[in-house]
Order: C-alpha cells, then structure tokens, then sequence
C-alpha cells in the first residue's frame, strides 16, 4: 500500500510540474497578447466568456464544470496582471456577496476597491478611479434592486457583463450553537431570504438590519448575544463561528449582477442585450413597443417596469433580450424599437453568465 501511494504520489509530482510549465508557457503567450495589442483593452469579457465555455464544454470530469470554471478564470485573472493592473470597484465593506461576485468575474490577481455605496461603484467607475464596477441588479427572491435600476438610466457607462452568483447564508457568531443568541444582524434583503427559518429557531431573537452582511459579521464579532446572517468569507474575516449552514429559505436562491465598464463588450456568441425603453401612455402602446423582438424571433428574458421620473402613472421599462446589438436581427429590431420608442437607450450588451 505504502508503495503504490508512492507511486502515485510521485505521478501526481511529475504532472505539477508539467502544469506549472504549460502555464508559465501560456503566461509568456499572455504576454505576447498584450504587446501586440499596444496597451488597448486588457480585460475583454467576450473572449474570457468564450474560453470558458469551451473548457466546461470540452470537460471530460472527474473535475466538475464549477472546479473547471473556477481554476481558469483563476488562471486568466493571473496572466492578465502580466499585461497591466485592473482595479475593479464593488459594494463594501470587504466580505460581501458583491467581493464574491468580483471575484469571481476576474479572479482575485485584481484591485478590489470597497464602496460605500452602490452610488459609489458607479461613479469610481465614471471618474476612472476603477477600471470596473461590480453591482447587484435582482435578486431571484427578493426581485430589482431599485437604486441601481435607478443609476443605469442616467449614468455613461456600459453593461459588460453579469454575474450569477449563488447566495449561501450562514448563521455565524462569537460562540457555538443556537443558545443565548438575542439579535441577529444582517442586510434587509438577507433577513428577508432567511425569515422562515429564523421564525422556526430564533423566534424571540431581534432582528436589525444593517448596511451590509459584512458589517453585520462585524457587529456580531463585538457581541457574544448576537450572531449575523452572512457569507462565509465574513465568517473568516471576523473570527466567527459559522454555527448553521445554508439558512436560506429558498435553496436556488441566486443574485444576479451587472459589470459596468467604459467600453462596450465584443459579441462572444452566447449574449444578452440590456435596454430602458419607455412608450406613450396608451392602450397597446407596450406590446407595440416590443413586439418588433417577436417578429424577428428575439427572445425576451426579462422585463422590469419602474415609474419614471417624467409624470404620475408614466413608467419605463428595463428590458433583457437575447442576442449582442452588432447581430443583424438584433440591430434591425432596435432601430424599429427605437422608431417607436419615446425613450430609448441600450445599456449594453454582453456575455451571458457562464
């Protein structure tokens, strides 16, 4: 047995280094990239989206597709340093669901710069103090998050990208199990994704919201009565003890977000077009509006009413459609959309998550 652990072992050895070699090698090849470039873009969203899928989809396993998306993206975050820094603005504090979702977007060989505010993100963004900006636009519980439907109707930037990310909340505190616990911190979006269960095992506990689950982690930490509804990485950032697992209620419960940049995103093949489109207020003037996608055969996956700021009753709508604006039928579609349209503006278009 000793033996054949050995053996094994050393095999495992032999490939670490042929993997450090190929990836050094494929670091230089990076680097090549960016010199033929001549310092334009170094962080392109279509062409990162394309090689990870065609790794997950050429994925033989026993690595499952999430081990094989995470290692690459891990990967190209590190050769992309080679060509020059990226900083990337998110949510704060340090610790929050939006740090994950930067992360995972661009991997960690980034500038990870906490915001105070979504307001924030958006103008680091605008004023060229981050090269990019990582915001929540819906959660799949909770729905919109309005302010930053709110700051995309009025702001320069594009939409280059989204995010899926997952949202796992953990019960964390100073101390172990349930007992003595009197409030409970968190973000009001994450106490309502865990109101069932918290009315099962803490029943009698307070429940205050704060301004994000980090600070809550933080909160707890200085309180032995208190615990927070949080993710993992705040557990780890403030000593805490994670003393119940996945407490959401809804087990598929996930948080889309948007990435902004400057530029617009190339067409990767798989994409999304994000749009805000308002129509006279008349009988059919909606389906009218949109019906120029159905002609065309243009799926749309998301519509989003919110009140404009024009009159009383009036609204705009905050539309995801299938396809990148440079498609031919996406194109033709628009400029009908557009033709009908009292407010037009696409937002950007864009890989879909991978």
């Amino acid at each position: 047995m000793e033996k054949q652990l050995e053996q094994l072992r050393a095999q495992i050895d032999a490939l670490d280094e042929q993997l450090l070699k190929l990836l050094n090698e494929r670091a230089k090849l990076a680097q090549a990239v960016g010199h033929v470039k001549g310092g334009s873009l170094v962080y392109r969203p279509e062409r990162e989206a394309q090689v990870l899928r065609r790794l997950t989809e050429a994925n033989a396993g026993p690595l499952p597709n999430e081990a094989v998306r995470l290692l690459f993206q891990e990967v190209m975050s590190a050769c992309r340093a080679l060509e020059r820094s990226l900083s990337v603005a998110f949510l704060g504090p340090e610790g929050t669901f939006s740090e994950a979702a930067a992360i995972k977007q661009f991997g960690h060989a980034v500038e990870r710069l906490p915001a105070e505010s979504i307001d924030e993100v958006f103008r680091q963004v605008e004023h060229g103090e981050a090269g990019y900006g990582v915001v929540p636009v819906e959660n799949s519980t909770e729905g919109a998050v309005s302010r930053t439907l709110d700051l995309l109707m009025q702001t320069p930037l594009k939409v280059c990208g989204e995010v899926m990310l997952r949202v796992r909340q953990q019960l964390m505190r100073k101390g172990e199990g349930l007992d003595g616990i009197e409030r409970v911190y968190s973000h009001a979006q994450s106490l309502a994704q865990c109101h069932e269960w918290l009315n099962r095992h803490l029943p009698k506990a307070e429940r205050i919201p704060v301004v994000s689950n980090a600070e809550a982690a933080r909160l707890a930490a200085q309180d032995p009565k208190a615990a927070a509804v949080a993710g993992e990485v705040a557990a780890e950032r403030h000593g805490l003890h994670i003393v119940m697992r996945d407490i959401e209620d809804e087990p598929t419960n996930t948080t889309r977000f948007l990435v902004l940049g400057r530029e617009d995103a190339g067409a990767s093949g798989r994409d999304k077009t994000s749009l805000v489109l308002s129509a006279q207020n008349r009988p059919g003037a909606l389906l009218d509006l949109i019906s120029p996608f159905s002609a065309m055969g243009i799926g749309l996956n998301r519509l989003e009413s919110r009140p404009a700021k024009s009159g009383a009753w009036e609204y705009v709508f905050f539309i995801d459609i299938d396809g990148h604006r440079s498609d031919e039928r996406v194109a033709t579609a628009l400029a009908k959309v557009q033709g009908n349209a009292t407010l037009f503006k696409v937002l950007g278009s864009y890989p879909v998550a991978v």
